[in-house]
Order: structure tokens, then sequence, then C-alpha cells
């Protein structure tokens, strides 16, 4: 499972699911029915230099031409909308804008340089909206978290992360050429998040063209708000329902905890106490009957939970129960948090 998905599925993130759809809707017309207005999107740098065809910067770094790379851009746009969640659609949309405008500037640097260092002309690209996509993996590798989930042969880990880095290399070894729009979308990526020359102002998105689009795209392309929880046996209580998720968490919790702490030291064999890296999540989080029978004057021993990330994870489509369960067996760690909650 990529790292990112959930139950809530697109829910909080109409304009990925919008990119999705649109940009493989195009892609789809345009190698099947109309194959011959294909030459009007390819990337052709000499083109646009020599014949002043500028518009191919827009239509040939939007449209893909290639259903192999359709398929790896959609898998990682939603991947990738926990930015959309986490952000907003407006700081979301800023961020694609910004790398796509940057990205081309870059492109046509790199191609420069190769040109005149390397003597390597570069005459076309691959088509396709791939530098804000190479973009997204910058605050991806910085904000995720990653979580080891299993090894093989004792030695090489996977995590949460390893699926979307793998379809990542997918999408960069689809052409010879690919790299430089990596190289050149990673590069905006890195300007954008360290807000280097201040374009997280200058290239921001208005209120006012934030409000048409999504006048115009949320009553097409929004997701229904999640209803269901985790799957369990038929005529389950509530109660038991929030066991078992509480259950499932906490066992992902002491997994990562182990994990950290096998990378540190080497155990020399024996039984491994489990609770002294981790407590149980169901002793931290006693039933509702339990704290009525310890009495208004008991203290209680959860960890107080900040509102305001409360109110993160719930923008993000989370429960404010599940939200709270997890904040408080994370130490109120919000990246810790939201990573647990979207593996379930």
């Amino acid at each position: 499972m990529l790292s990112g998905t959930g139950s809530s599925g697109l829910y909080k993130a109409p304009l990925s699911k919008s990119l999705m759809v649109v940009l493989s809707t195009l892609a789809f017309i345009l190698t099947v029915p109309l194959q011959q207005y294909q030459k009007y999107f390819i990337y052709n740098l000499r083109a646009i230099k020599q014949d002043q065809e500028i518009w191919r910067i827009i239509s040939a770094r939007i449209i893909c031409l290639d259903l192999k790379d359709v398929f790896c851009s959609c898998l990682l746009i939603y991947n990738f909308r926990i930015f959309e969640r986490r952000y907003g659609s407006r700081k979301f949309a800023s961020f694609l804008l910004d790398s796509w405008v940057l990205s081309a500037v870059m492109d046509l640097l790199l191609l420069e340089i190769l040109q005149q260092t390397l003597d390597m002309p570069v005459s076309i690209l691959p088509s396709g909206f791939l530098g804000p996509i190479f973009a997204l993996f910058v605050p991806f590798y910085f904000s995720i978290p990653s979580i080891q989930v299993t090894q093989i042969l004792g030695r090489f880990s996977i995590t949460n992360k390893t699926l979307v880095y793998i379809v990542g290399l997918q999408l960069l070894t689809s052409s010879t050429t690919t790299w430089i729009l990596a190289l050149s979308g990673l590069f905006s990526g890195i300007i954008y998040y360290y807000n280097a020359l201040k374009v997280q102002q200058i290239l921001c998105l208005p209120k006012w063209v934030t409000r048409c689009v999504s006048f115009i795209l949320e009553p097409l392309f929004s997701s229904a708000e999640p209803t269901h929880e985790t799957p369990i046996g038929m005529g389950a209580t509530l109660e038991i329902q929030r066991q078992q998720r509480v259950e499932l968490l906490d066992q992902q919790i002491m997994l990562a905890q182990l994990n950290q702490n096998n990378r540190r030291h080497r155990w020399q064999g024996g039984l491994i106490n489990w609770n002294r890296f981790f407590p149980p999540l169901r002793n931290r989080f006693p039933s509702n009957n339990q704290q009525q029978e310890s009495g208004p004057n008991r203290p209680s021993t959860a960890a107080a939970v900040s509102e305001e990330q409360v109110a993160r994870l719930m923008e993000m489509g989370f429960s404010r129960v599940d939200a709270m369960e997890a904040l408080r067996a994370t130490n109120n760690d919000l990246n810790m948090a939201t990573n647990f909650l979207l593996q379930h």
C-alpha cells in the first residue's frame, strides 16, 4: 500500500482528484481517438526557441502522451494528496503553480548548460505534468516520517514510503531524458520548500482565483465524507470497533518503536518487554465505565492533547476520537500521528 493511502480516499482533496481525472482523460483522448493532434503537445524545445512556439511550454508541460507515465503520475498525485489536506487546496495549488513555473525555467537552463559544457544538445523532452510531480518529492521526503514495515534478507528495510519511491523511479526511467525534468522539478521543489527568493509570496494564488476555481471544481470533483470505519465483523458495537482500532494502532506504534531501538542497539537475545518501549494504548485510554469508576478525585494519566492539532487532523478527514487517540499515543507529534492514521 502506498504511503498515505487510507479509507478516506480523496476526501477534502478536490484539486488532486481533478488533476487525476483531467490528466488521464486528456491523455487517453490524445492517445486513442485523436492521435493526429499529438504533434501539438510534443515538448519540442527547438520549436519553442527557433519557431517561437511558446504555447508548447503550456500544452506540452501539462498533457502527457504516454499512458504508462500517466498511470504513474496519477498514482503519485493520489499519494501526495496528503499535502492538499494538510495545507489546504489554495496553498497546494500555489505549490503546483510555483513548481510548474520554476521547473519550466530550470528545463531551459539545464539544457543550455548541457549544450554549452557537454556539447549534448537535447531537442525533445517527455511531455506531461512531471515537473510539479517530482517537486512534490521534496516535502514528501522532509515532512512525512518514515516507518519501517518489514525487512528483506534482514538488511534491506521496507518502509511506508518505499513503494512511492519505486513508482517515482519507474517514472524517472521511462525515458532517457526524464532525468532532466526530474532534476528541474526537485530544484523547484527545494526553492519553494525553503521559500528562496520569497517565491511563496510572489507566486501565491490570489484568493479570488481560488474561490472561482473552487466554485467550479468542488461540485464536480468533491468526494463525500467517509462514513465507515475499519471493517470488522457484523453486529459489532462501536466500543468493540474503537477497541480494535486502538489495538491496531498500538501494534503499529510498538513495531515502530522496536525498529527504532533495533537500529540503535544490537540485541543479544531473550524476551523483549514491549511495554518498556511503548505502553499499550488500551491501558492509557480506559473505557467510559472505568473512567466513571475511578471517580472525579483521581487524576487522569492521559496526556493533554492540543486542540489545534486535533482540528488539523480532523481537516484531513479523520474523526475526532481517532485524532485524539493518535496524538496521545505519539505525545502530540502531528507528523507521526498523521502517518499512523493514514495506514488504516
